[in-house]
């Protein structure tokens, strides 16, 4: 449950500008050159936080997983257009290839020979055991993605001896690694067995659609590790030249905290397309200096902005760019998958207000507000119909495995005369829906969201809700996830191409017993049905996902506000650059031309 990957701040993409701005394309353009290689394979570019940490099993920040992508593998990876492709692995397991058993319970994954870390280490089966368990005796926030395996809740009790919530780091690691090293089979999972050099065997604790999607999320618990090297320094590998050692095409040269990173390319690497960058120059700046970098790449000085998790551009400057005959070529809008939307305190009655429970009036009146809120006019009003698109079809953004499709979502339709009359049926007097507010925390383009949501409410339905906004937005998440707020900002930015990032996480019994239910709805058919999903192949799950999306929608639990999209400015001479709806392309698919 890892609310802290949703961007809490953010911007939004209009329809029309996906389709007139994506149609010029930034990134994969060579017209303005001749077409062939400059002399200096150098990619300079900014971003806006210094690493958290470069742990793959601690990782869970956007700008830390974007660059490490590049410098870690999994047994396989997502590409450019969200296909599971092999990776590490040679194919990806289905029972149709006899690699997924027929009772869907055990998973034989086959490795690629040739593949060696940075170093020079190959890699074998003993490092896929020794990085998964690694990451679950750790603890950090993404060892969810193995809860599938036979065994992991045994490794994540043992490693909680040592890496329980604010315990000391130095010894968690080390301890961690003592034990691994030893073979202590309580950090060992049970389910997962080296048959022989390059074979691993899976064994689940139950069956799982949902996994091998999870278990191919770039920078994350499913990369792979070099033990021998953390061994040597369990603490700071990951931030050190020379010791930070993956299976990618580039490796860490410098670091300068706060300053800059230097990425360069592995020799002889074994992966394809073989790299034509030879460096990857960054500067680490504030979020304060976006315009300032803009400016920057204006001028020159930056290839491109939007890499490293920093693709939510100031709007100012889009909007000067798109009447720019220059520059509007050079500007690639991309959906990405986030979306934005707000909750009601359905399942937490202490809080109080209108909202509250399944009765007919809670129920109705949590439609007048969804009604009473036109959408297309929010992407309108605050993004200019430029950098964020209405909600329209459902929880799942568009472009990912879920999507209902366009217009779908009733909670999304816009009916001020309907909204009006719930609201008279249901509080006749306006006693139920006096002195409510609206929380949120503060920043672009959450102030200009809940001012128009103020309007929209005041217009249509003749109630003044008082806005409460929150400066800090950490202790906002946090007092939201405990239903603590009548009506709140709520979104989600999906981690892997898979519906059951969503449904589990969000609502229901499991993100109620992890803390992670904003909306506190449950509901035993909601689970039911999420148990049976998950446990089924995609192609049979997505009737089941589409189920709970009804079953939501049926309960008014949410009120659909906007999608949001990746804005990056790409020099022309840029080939090969770009973004989907989950993560910049990778670095050894670019090349710099002549220019």
């Amino acid at each position: 449950m890892r609310p802290s990957k949703f961007k809490i701040g953010g911007l939004c993409l209009g329809v029309a500008g996906v389709l007139t701005v994506a149609a010029c394309g930034g990134g994969s353009s060579s017209s303005s050159s001749g077409g062939g290689l400059a002399a200096s394979q150098v990619l300079h570019f900014p971003v806006l936080q210094d690493p958290k940490t470069w742990d793959p099993g601690l990782m869970d920040a956007e700008v830390d997983t974007e660059l490490m992508q590049n410098v870690y593998d999994n047994l396989w990876r997502f590409d450019d257009k969200l296909n599971t492709i092999p990776d590490i692995a040679v194919d990806v397991p289905s029972s149709s290839n006899g690699e997924i058993s027929a009772d869907g319970m055990t998973i034989t994954v086959k490795l690629k020979q040739n593949v060696k870390f940075s170093n020079g280490d190959p890699v074998t089966s003993k490092d896929v055991l020794y990085s998964w368990n690694r990451s679950v005796a750790l603890r950090g926030p993404y060892r969810s993605n193995l809860s599938g395996i036979a065994g992991f809740s045994d490794v994540q009790t043992a490693g909680k001896t040592f890496c329980a919530s604010g315990a000391d780091v130095t010894a968690c690691r080390t301890q961690t690694e003592a034990h691994l090293a030893s073979g202590d089979p309580k950090f060992m999972m049970k389910g997962l067995v080296a048959t022989d050099p390059y074979t691993v065997t899976i064994t689940l604790a139950s069956p799982c659609g949902w996994c091998i999607a999870a278990w191919s999320l770039q920078g994350s618990t499913g990369s792979i590790v070099d033990e021998k090297v953390i061994q040597a320094d369990p603490v700071n590998w990951w931030s050190k030249p020379g010791e930070q050692i993956g299976t990618g095409a580039y490796t860490l040269s410098a670091y300068t905290p706060k300053q800059s990173i230097v990425f360069k390319q592995v020799p002889n690497w074994w992966g394809s397309p073989k790299p034509t960058l030879t460096e990857i120059d960054i500067d680490i700046k504030d979020p304060s200096t976006q315009t300032t970098n803009d400016a920057a790449w204006e001028q020159g000085s930056y290839d491109l902005i939007g890499y490293g998790g920093d693709s939510t551009q100031p709007q100012a400057d889009i909007l000067r760019y798109q009447s720019n005959s220059t520059f509007k070529s050079q500007v690639t809008l991309v959906p990405k998958g986030r979306t934005t939307w707000l909750s009601f305190n359905i399942g937490y009655p202490a809080t109080g207000g209108p909202f509250v429970g399944e009765s007919a009036a809670a129920k109705g009146l949590r439609m007048a507000f969804a009604l009473a809120v036109d959408k297309s006019a929010l992407a309108s009003t605050v993004c200019h119909n430029l950098t964020c698109a209405p909600a329209t079809g459902g929880l799942i953004t568009k472009g990912l495995i879920g999507y209902l499709g366009d217009n779908t979502d009733p909670l999304a339709k816009f009916d001020a005369t309907q909204a009006k009359s719930l609201l008279h049926q249901f509080d006749p007097n306006g006693s139920l829906t006096a002195n409510l507010k609206y929380s949120y925390n503060t920043g672009a383009p959450n102030d200009a969201v809940a001012s128009f949501l103020q309007g929209q409410w005041q217009q249509n339905l003749g109630i003044n809700v008082a806005l409460d906004p929150h400066p800090d937005a950490s202790a906002f998440i946090s007092d939201r996830l405990v239903g603590k707020f009548v009506m709140s900002r709520d979104g989600w930015q999906f981690d892997y191409n898979h519906p059951q990032d969503w449904f589990d996480n969000l609502w229901g019994a499991t993100a109620t017993a992890e803390g992670a239910n904003t909306s506190g709805f449950d509901d035993p058919t909601y689970d039911s049905v999420l148990t049976q999903a998950d446990g089924e192949p995609l192609s049979q799950a997505l009737p089941l996902y589409k189920q709970l999306a009804g079953i939501l929608q049926q309960d008014v639990a949410y009120i659909p506000l906007y999608y949001s999209v990746g804005n990056f400015i790409i020099a022309s001479y840029v080939h090969g650059a770009g973004s989907n709806t989950a993560f910049d392309y990778y670095w050894n698919g670019i090349s710099i031309l002549q220019h």
